[in-house]
C-alpha cells in the first residue's frame, strides 16, 4: 500500500470532515499533506499542489513562513497561554494597540474570541446587550443581506442567509430581517456597478426606516459574499449603509473575516468607502493562517455602555478558554510586521492585475457568465447559458469536475459551486498565477463538455 494510500485508509477509520458529504470519499480520497513551503503542499509521496485557496481564506503569506515559525518559537519559550479574565500578557496588548492604528479611525476596543463564527456571536451579542443596557427593550432584531453568509454556529448561521447551511437548523435560528444584496452579477444590461448598488440600497434604507425601533444591527460582508459564491458589489453601499444606520440609530457591524487584510485591495474593505462600523469582525488572515484567533473592533462608546459597578449587572460576560491566546496574538504580530515592512498593499496591486490578464482570455468562454474581482479575490462564473446566465443544475456539481482536474494538474481550486475563484497567499508568483488561470481554463472546458 502506497503512502498516501494507507494515510487515507487511517484518517477514514476515525475522522468526520468538515464541509463534507463522506460518502464522496469513497470515490474522491482527501489529499494527505506531510508539509508545505510557500504557495505549496507536499502530500507523502511528493507530490506538490498550489493552494490557490489559502487553505479556506487563511494563510497570507505561505505555508512554514520563517518569520512566523521565529516569532511562534520565541513566544513558545516565554508563554503560551495564560487566562484572559483578570490577567494579560504582552502579545496581547501589543497586537490590540498594533489594530487601533491600523483600523478605521475609532475602533478603540479590542474584544477576542477564537475563529470567526465566535467573532460574530460576540458582535451581535454586544450589540443587543448595548441596547438593553440604555433601556432600549424594544431592540432584539438584526438586518443581513440576502446570499450573506457569517458562520456556522446558530447566531452566525441565522445571521447568514445561505439555505444549503441554514434551511435544516431553521428550527434553532431566531428570526432576521432579510433584505435583498447588492450582488452586482444581477445589473441590468449595461447598468454599472455603482449605479445598480445604489439602486438596490432602496431596499435597505426601506426596511431600516420601517423597523429601526426594533432593529439593533445590520450585519453584511462587506464588498463579497465569499461563500455566497463569491458576489461583489461597490462600495458606495457601505457608505450609504453608514450614513442610513447613523440616521436610524442602528448598529453597523462589518464581517470582515474573509476579507479583511488586503483581500480586497486595501487592508480593510471598509476604507474603500471611508467608514467605521460599530463592530469590525476579523479572524482568518489574522494570525497568517497559522492559528484560530479572532477580534472584535469596536468604539468606546459602546465599551462605555457596559463600563458600571458590578452590581449593576451590566458587563459583557462572555468568554472563550483560549481568548486572546498569546501563541495567536505573537503569529498575528508577525502577520502585521511582513505588512508594515514589506509593502505588501502596493505590492498585491501588481499581483491583482497579473491574476486580471490571467484570466481575461476567460470572458470569451461559451459557459463563463462574468469574471469579477476586487482586489486578490478574482471569481470566474460557470453557467448553462450564457445569454440567460441560466445555472447548471446543481446536482451535476460542475464545479467539482473542475476541482478534480485541477489536482490531477497539481492545483488546489475548490470551487464554491460552479463559481471558480483564486483567492491565493500574497507570495505567489505572476508565473504561478498563470498556472491558475491555465488549469482552470482546462477545468471549465473539461467540466462544460
Amino acid at each position: 500500500m502506497s503512502a498516501n494510500a494507507d494515510f487515507v485508509r487511517r484518517d477514514l477509520a476515525v475522522l468526520w470532515h468538515p464541509c463534507t458529504q463522506m460518502k464522496d470519499h469513497e470515490w474522491l480520497p482527501p489529499i494527505p499533506i506531510r508539509r508545505g513551503e510557500g504557495v505549496w503542499l507536499e502530500d507523502f509521496e511528493g507530490r506538490r499542489y498550489l493552494d490557490a485557496i489559502s487553505s479556506w481564506w487563511v494563510n497570507l503569506f505561505g505555508h512554514a513562513n520563517a518569520r512566523i515559525n521565529a516569532a511562534l518559537a520565541q513566544q513558545a519559550q516565554m508563554l503560551e497561554h495564560v487566562i484572559l479574565a483578570g490577567f494579560s500578557h504582552e502579545a496581547v496588548v501589543e497586537l490590540s494597540e498594533r489594530l487601533v492604528k491600523i483600523a478605521p479611525p475609532g475602533l478603540t476596543r479590542c474584544f477576542y474570541a477564537d475563529n470567526g463564527s465566535s467573532a460574530v456571536e460576540v458582535a451581535l451579542k454586544m450589540s443587543f446587550h448595548y441596547w438593553r443596557n440604555l433601556g432600549r427593550h424594544k431592540k432584539t432584531r438584526f438586518i443581513n443581506l440576502s446570499n450573506s453568509y457569517h458562520g456556522e454556529t446558530l447566531g452566525a448561521l441565522a445571521v447568514g442567509d445561505e439555505p444549503l447551511y441554514k434551511r435544516t437548523y431553521q428550527p434553532l435560528l431566531m428570526d432576521v430581517i432579510t433584505v435583498p444584496s447588492p450582488d452586482c452579477f444581477n445589473r441590468e444590461p449595461g447598468e454599472s456597478w455603482e449605479a445598480h448598488t445604489r439602486r438596490m440600497f432602496a431596499h435597505m434604507e426601506r426596511a431600516l426606516a420601517e423597523r429601526h425601533e426594533e432593529v439593533c444591527a445590520v450585519i453584511l460582508e462587506p464588498l463579497v459574499q465569499c461563500a455566497g459564491n463569491f458576489r461583489m458589489y461597490h462600495p458606495v453601499y457601505l457608505k450609504l449603509l453608514r450614513d442610513a444606520c447613523d440616521r436610524h440609530g442602528v448598529h453597523l457591524i462589518a464581517d470582515e473575516i474573509a476579507v479583511g487584510f488586503g483581500r480586497t485591495g486595501t487592508l480593510f474593505a471598509c476604507e474603500q468607502a471611508g467608514i467605521t462600523p460599530d463592530f469590525l469582525l476579523l479572524s482568518k488572515g489574522l494570525t497568517g493562517g497559522y492559528l484560530p484567533l479572532s477580534v472584535v473592533m469596536t468604539r468606546d462608546k459602546i465599551y462605555q455602555a457596559f463600563y458600571a459597578d458590578y452590581a449593576k449587572l451590566t458587563a459583557f460576560l462572555h468568554s472563550h478558554s483560549y481568548t486572546g491566546n498569546a501563541l495567536g496574538c505573537r503569529a498575528a504580530l508577525a502577520t502585521l510586521d511582513i505588512f508594515r515592512d514589506d509593502d505588501v498593499i502596493v505590492k498585491n496591486r501588481a499581483l491583482a492585475t497579473c491574476m486580471h490578464y490571467a484570466a481575461a482570455p476567460l470572458a470569451a468562454h461559451p459557459q463563463v457568465a462574468e469574471i469579477r474581482q476586487h482586489g486578490m479575490i478574482l471569481a470566474i462564473e460557470m453557467v448553462k447559458d450564457r445569454n440567460t446566465r441560466a445555472p447548471y443544475p446543481w446536482q451535476e456539481r460542475r464545479g467539482l469536475r473542475v476541482y478534480q482536474h485541477a489536482l490531477k494538474r497539481g492545483v488546489l481550486l475548490r470551487p464554491m459551486g460552479d463559481v471558480i475563484y483564486f483567492m491565493p497567499p500574497y507570495v505567489i508568483t505572476r508565473d504561478e498565477i498563470q498556472l491558475l488561470a491555465q488549469v482552470a481554463a482546462e477545468g471549465i472546458d473539461l467540466a462544460t463538455r
